[in-house]
């Protein structure tokens, strides 16, 4: 089943995030080669693509897994969870529906 993970960041968390980003995406390539992964990314601070500097609030990711408790095991694993970027993650059953 289909789970969407949602980090929810720390205030002045692109220092850490940056930091994290290598061990976090590698985390996120290894479901996409398993074909686990529906979508992922970071939600800007500000309303651009490229926010520099202001940051990032959270960050959101679609993924496959056995049940909601392997899920919520993978998302407690988060570098940006240990290295202090996120403040907090809610893991929720998701039902994708559009595009079929």
């Amino acid at each position: 089943m289909w789970y969407m993970i949602v980090g929810e960041d720390v205030p002045d968390s692109l220092s850490k995030r940056l930091a994290a980003r290598p061990d976090h995406v590698a985390r996120l390539q290894a479901l996409q080669n398993e074909g686990r992964l529906l979508l992922a990314g970071p939600n800007p601070t500000i309303d651009s693509a490229d926010p520099g500097a202001a940051g990032f609030s959270g960050s959101l990711i679609i993924a496959e897994f056995a049940c909601l408790e392997e899920a919520k095991a993978w998302a407690t694993s988060d570098p940006y969870l240990d290295a202090g970027v996120y403040a907090s993650i809610m893991v929720k059953p998701f039902k994708k529906t559009f595009p079929a």
